[in-house]
């Protein structure tokens, strides 16, 4: 029943985003970026009801009041597909960092650019870092966040890998503020299979990690000891 449950969800996620797609894009040639974000975010929040419905499985956050005001960046866990659309109803309006190629899908791609994403070639090396530098210090200059997957993939629960330093980087060059983000998605979403386990995600918010005047890679090793640390406490 459950594995009924989570491909109904599954189906419903995919149609759902492709359709509303449709008209979030012509709505955002005349809205500004925070309303073109609430929409994101009215996205988020039936696919977070849904999931709850159909698969019993919820979520709650802790350390909400570690969020500072002002405009900064996330260093968030990425271990199954339930934060790519989680993170835009936790964190504040924010642009996503993504893969140059998910921009070419019809309709979800242009809706993504609507949403000032910042797009990277991951092939591009050194260079895919300045382009994220410059195109991080123009989102936060509109007063967007920036919300990052530093291990670049899906990771199994309990498994890391070496964080990318783009998000680490942009903070380091423009003095925002890193907020590390822990959770335990992949225990009840695994990275592959359609399952979703019932249950509740926790998802820990950490204290602001500063970054004026240092080493983007001692940016990085301090949010990934907090990230790896708390999502790995976080499994059942």
């Amino acid at each position: 029943m459950q594995f009924l449950r989570s491909l109904i969800f599954t189906t419903f996620f995919l149609l759902f985003t492709f359709l509303y797609a449709i008209p979030f894009t012509i709505a955002c040639v005349f809205l500004p970026i925070r309303g073109r974000f609430a929409l994101a975010r009215f996205w988020g929040r039936v696919l977070l009801g849904a999931l709850g419905i159909l698969c019993g499985l919820r979520y709650v956050v802790e350390g909400r009041e570690h969020l500072p005001p002002g405009q900064n960046i996330a260093l968030m866990k990425h271990s199954s597909a339930w934060e790519t659309f989680a993170q835009a109803v936790i964190l504040p309006p924010q642009a996503w960092v993504l893969k140059r190629e998910l921009t070419w899908i019809p309709f979800v791609g242009w809706g993504l650019r609507m949403l000032h994403c910042i797009s990277i070639d991951r092939g591009a090396g050194g260079a895919a870092v300045r382009q994220m530098i410059d195109q991080g210090r123009k989102r936060l200059e509109e007063g967007l966040w920036i919300v990052v997957f530093p291990e670049g993939t899906r990771m199994p629960p309990g498994e890391t890998r070496r964080y990318g330093v783009g998000g680490a980087a942009v903070a380091s060059a423009t003095g925002a503020l890193v907020v590390p983000v822990a959770h335990n998605a992949g225990y009840f979403w695994p990275r592959r299979g359609i399952l979703k386990k019932p249950g509740i995600i926790r998802v820990v918010i950490g204290p602001p990690i500063q970054s004026k005047g240092r080493d983007p890679r001692e940016i990085n090793e301090e949010a990934q000891r907090f990230i790896e640390a708390h999502s790995s406490g976080l499994i059942q």
